[in-house]
């Protein structure tokens, strides 16, 4: 899979694709990225990618020409173009499965007040929306979508396919309400394990304890007695 993200701050998202099970998949063939910063497409000196919204209001929105540059530059023939938006069809398994399935998409990250929406008019095909807040950047919802669905294309996580029905079980189970057990690290099962046996050692300790003292009370006893027996 080929994966495109066309953003204002490249830096929030190269991380993601240097670090972890992507990285590996990355390395490995199984994805592929692409980061385009579309402020290189604007024309004033400024590289100006945002304007007033037309007829007033607060904040900013992005505008149209860089970012149309950009795109037909890229090219979005065929392609699913998503653009992450809180009006957008919510964000959920069998979304990230679907989109799993695609040989390329590209992404467009919007910010401040949103994308001009010509923009969106003209090449959106998915608005996705990954939940009912806010948050001041589309690169964030990108990732979240992004980490979501190639973790499920073949290869990734890893080649045996029960990994992946073991996932879509549990996420079932937590879909549905059903209590799932709490998961425990070797590490921490050690200290747990180390604990038991500690118990029981413990345990043990005061039971051989007690009958030290047991046996140390009855010498005693015993002496008092023949001291008790000489003396008549």
């Amino acid at each position: 899979m080929k994966i495109t993200i066309a953003t204002l701050f490249p830096e929030m998202v190269e991380g993601f694709f240097a670090s972890s099970i992507m990285k590996r998949a990355v390395e490995r063939g199984i994805i592929d990225y692409q980061i385009i910063n579309w402020r290189g497409w604007a024309e004033d000196r400024h590289q100006s990618c945002d304007d007033i919204p037309y007829g007033g209001g607060a904040g900013m929105v992005i505008t149209c020409e860089p970012l149309f540059k950009a795109l037909d530059a890229l090219g979005t023939r065929g392609k699913r173009v998503i653009y992450p938006s809180p009006s957008g069809r919510s964000f959920d398994q069998a979304y990230a499965e679907e989109l799993s399935g695609e040989e390329e998409l590209l992404f467009i990250c919007g910010h401040y007040e949103g994308l001009d929406q010509r923009i969106i008019d003209e090449y959106v095909t998915d608005e996705i929306s990954i939940g009912d807040y806010v948050i001041s950047s589309g690169e964030v919802a990108t990732l979240v979508i992004v980490d979501a669905l190639y973790r499920l294309i073949d290869g990734v996580i890893t080649d045996d396919p029960r990994l992946y029905l073991d996932v879509c079980e549990r996420f079932e189970d937590e879909m549905d309400g059903k209590v799932i057990r709490p998961k425990m690290g070797l590490a921490q099962k050690a200290r747990e394990e180390v604990r038991a046996v500690c118990s029981v050692l413990f345990f043990q300790v005061l039971v051989m304890a007690y009958h030290i003292v047991r046996r140390v009370q009855g010498k005693f006893d015993y002496l008092e007695d023949r001291k008790s027996l000489d003396r008549r």
